[in-house]
């Protein structure tokens, strides 16, 4: 070995990278291909929270700066910068969607969401609803796509209010409850499925 030091990657070079890239808007994420580092022991669980080294992180713009420079590759998590990626765990989703907002009405209607970084995203065809369904349970996890393979879980509160939205509409033959957004009708659950 010629005398190099390895540094291994950690939450303060990550966010002090972060913070660098993203002085002129959001961090270009995706034209960003640095050398795998290997792994850091930070989490994203369920519920929103990020965990570094079993800590939850307390500082709500260290997780706005981390979460603008997640990346998905298949079924994997990474924070990038320009010269380092290093994998995370996420329990689920990386984003929670804890609020939306609703203009119009009907087909005409069109809804905002707002993530728990205060990411807004619009319920469109760029960033569709999906609807997982517990097969055990039918429980349904609602979950609406933020960008480049990135979802947002619909957290219960704005899930139940999604609900009082929903109409039935036809899709490809079978009749549907779901919502209108953008123009766009997004299937919820099969009518015949509900109770």
């Amino acid at each position: 070995m010629s005398g190099q030091m390895i540094v291994k990657p950690s939450a303060e070079g990550l966010a002090a990278s972060a913070q660098a890239a993203s002085r002129k808007g959001p961090p270009p994420v995706h034209l960003w291909n640095p050398p795998f580092c290997g792994d850091i022991d930070m989490r994203i669980a369920r519920d929103g929270t990020w965990f570094y080294q079993g800590t939850p992180i307390g500082r709500p713009g260290l997780v706005k700066l981390f979460s603008g420079i997640l990346k998905k590759e298949g079924d994997r998590f990474f924070l990038v910068t320009p010269v380092e990626k290093v994998g995370i765990t996420v329990d689920d989703a990386p984003f929670v969607a804890v609020d939306f907002d609703v203009s119009g009405e009907g087909k005409d209607q069109s809804l905002t969401f707002t993530t728990h970084v205060g990411e807004t995203v619009p319920l469109d065809a760029d960033h569709p609803l999906r609807v997982e369904r517990d097969a055990a349970t039918g429980e349904p996890s609602p979950y609406l796509h933020v960008r480049a393979g990135l979802e947002a879980l619909i957290d219960r509160k704005s899930f139940y209010r999604l609900v009082d939205l929903c109409v039935h509409a036809p899709v490809a033959g079978k009749d549907w409850f779901g919502l209108w957004s953008s123009g766009r009708f997004f299937p919820v659950i099969p009518s015949e499925d509900l109770p």
